[in-house]
């Protein structure tokens, strides 16, 4: 049990490091990067980029960024707006209010 809770573990500190592996050339991007990049693409219409970005981590890691991303986001524009975060998640996804 413990080997595949270590094993477990260590799949998650590869996808958040962000330091460079031997032999590589560059840095790796991090979820939050991917998260972004792929966001901003879907946002231009830019699939090719999407698809680069989502490569860059594993789909789960990828899934997890651009939910942090939005929550994120739903919270800074609400206070902005000096409105609930569920007000104002309702509204960019136009739905009506609760």
């Amino acid at each position: 049990m413990w080997g595949r809770f270590r094993k477990a573990g260590g799949r998650v500190a590869d996808v958040l490091r962000t330091e460079q592996k031997a032999g590589e050339g560059r840095r790796p991007h991090n979820l939050f990067e991917a998260a972004a990049t792929y966001v901003t693409a879907c946002a231009d219409d830019d699939q090719a980029r999407a698809d680069e970005a989502a490569g860059w981590v594993s789909p789960e890691a990828l899934s997890f960024g651009v939910n942090e991303l939005a929550c994120r986001a739903v919270i800074a524009l609400a206070r902005e707006r000096g409105e609930p975060p569920e007000s104002v998640a309702r509204d960019l996804l136009g739905l009506p209010a609760a």
